[in-house]
């Protein structure tokens, strides 16, 4: 049987990203965004609000960086998602986090395992949504996260997870299935 639950924002589970860019000083701004996807191969979706410090620093340097948060980081990425850049000027040297330039011009957020560098392609603002779209111009990922493949082994990765029925932040990691393997006995 099936029952009604509260309506909510997001209501999955989706990755704690972390979004971060140079403002005009090259000081870091960042964000906790759990509302950001991929929108093809080489593209990244941010459903952000226009008001963030964040927002309004990547609109003005044109590249950001999005860093894939990770159960080790979970007090810092916790951290830059309570606090805001609006009101707390420092709030990058208070989240202990380290930043190195990227190729790009973008902050690496060298805590984190994962990490895309982004050049802006568009902004997106209508009544109903606000979206900054990147173009992924370089990936990088710490040693430690990749596979024998040289690829990130989502099993090493202990990726965060924002659950917005919780509340709660879980970690991914368990292999489930082989993609594009499990569906095929339906096929024939």
């Amino acid at each position: 049987m099936r029952k009604e639950v509260k309506i909510q924002s997001g209501g999955y589970a989706m990755p704690v990203l972390i979004i971060a860019a140079y403002d005009e000083n090259q000081k870091v701004e960042l964000m906790n965004a759990a509302w950001g996807m991929s929108c093809g191969s080489d593209q990244i979706a941010l459903f952000i609000s226009s008001g963030h410090k964040t927002t309004q620093t990547i609109l003005k340097s044109k590249v950001f960086s999005v860093s894939i948060a990770d159960e080790a980081n979970i007090v810092p990425a916790d951290f830059v998602g309570i606090a805001t850049g609006n009101s707390m000027p420092d709030k990058f040297a208070k989240s202990g986090l380290t930043a190195v330039p990227g190729e790009s011009g973008a902050p690496v957020i060298e805590d984190f395992p994962v990490c895309y560098e982004c050049e802006l392609l568009e902004e997106v603002n209508t009544d109903n949504i606000h979206c900054i779209v990147g173009k992924v111009v370089r990936v990088t990922a710490d040693e430690k996260v990749l596979g024998e493949n040289g690829q990130v082994d989502p099993e090493k990765l202990n990726l965060l997870i924002f659950n917005q029925f919780s509340m709660n932040y879980y970690k991914m990691g368990e292999l489930a299935g082989i993609g594009w393997k499990e569906g095929k006995p339906l096929m024939d």
